[in-house]
């Protein structure tokens, strides 16, 4: 139905990020949807259409509950309804794998996930290394303490590795992916609660270079465990992250959209860096053992919910 993915919002400035949080905010495909499920086009200015939409999308879109993305019910659509999500969602950018848009970057980050996204993720990360763009600092790879549930503990077992949290993930397919085994040096704080605490542990491939898996502690540890936006914070200090920095940001491309604007508010407005995120290649033949579940119809109305929160939160900043 879209011939041409919608950009995702670009640059370093406020004015040229706006304008991508509009484009994308009021394209074609979003318009479709809402229509699809009943809904009529907001009206006001951008801060009350990303308003409005956020209302609509937590009604119509939001399967989750406040669970986490595996537990989240599947809805019952008709094919019509399946065709149209799937054809919007790779319009908005959700479906379809890219190359890196440069060829050299300052850091690489891989942003981790549940289990089989970080194994994915981080083989990726080593296939880019070795095959893609120049990387002349570091590669960041982000996690935390959330314990593993039981069927990541089973993807694990399959692949032959082990782990008791999702940073712990991330170290192993480091270790296995990179062809490492130990890092070249450790630090970290034990707070007395995952919350509190924060690991970091630097790898040195030959040749490449180095890798360091971080785990932050949480902005708000009485509430919550940290989030990506903390991680990421919290790597931006420890890197000394500056303006002329370009960043190369992985993650799966169903998260795409809302990654990359969380990640423009979190570094490239406090930073002056650039941002450009990819989503892993499913072709890739190396990643052909690790698992990955089926994306459906639902899954993607639930991201592209997320990424209508994210461009309202970057949007506040702007304005």
């Amino acid at each position: 139905m879209w011939t041409v993915e919608v950009a995702l919002p670009a640059g370093t400035t406020a004015a040229e990020l706006a304008v991508g949080v509009r484009a994308w905010a009021e394209s074609a495909p979003l318009r479709a949807l809402v229509r699809r499920f009943g809904g009529d086009w907001p009206a006001g200015d951008l801060t009350a259409v990303l308003a409005r939409l956020d209302e609509f999308s937590a009604r119509h879109w939001d399967f989750r509950q406040g669970r986490e993305r595996p537990d989240a019910r599947e809805p019952a659509l008709d094919p019509a309804t399946v065709g149209l999500i799937l054809d919007s969602a790779a319009a908005l950018g959700l479906v379809r794998a890219a190359a890196p848009p440069r060829p050299g970057y300052a850091h690489l980050v891989v942003l981790g996930g549940l289990a089989h996204a970080c194994l994915r993720r981080v083989a990726y990360a080593a296939h880019l290394l070795r095959d893609g763009p120049t990387v002349d600092g570091e590669v960041a790879v982000l996690g935390s303490f959330r314990p593993l549930t039981g069927p990541e503990r089973r993807v694990l077992a399959d692949t032959g590795l082990s782990g008791e949290t999702e940073v712990d993930v991330l170290d192993a397919a480091v270790r296995r992916f990179f062809g490492l085994a130990a890092p070249v040096d450790e630090d970290g704080h034990d707070g007395g609660h995952p919350h509190h605490s924060w690991s970091s542990r630097t790898y040195q491939p030959n040749g490449l270079p180095p890798v360091r898996v971080l785990a932050a502690p949480s902005s708000e540890p009485e509430r919550r465990r940290a989030h990506t936006a903390d991680t990421q914070r919290f790597w931006a200090e420890h890197v000394r992250l500056r303006g002329e920095d370009q960043v190369l940001m992985v993650t799966a491309p169903i998260y795409v959209p809302f990654q990359h604007c969380d990640a423009l508010r979190t570094l490239t407005l406090p930073y002056g860096c650039g941002i450009d995120t990819i989503g892993v290649d499913p072709a890739l033949a190396t990643l052909a053992r690790v698992p990955e579940p089926t994306l459906t119809a639902g899954r993607y109305l639930q991201e592209i919910r997320s990424a209508i929160r994210s461009l309202r939160a970057l949007h506040g900043v702007l304005v």
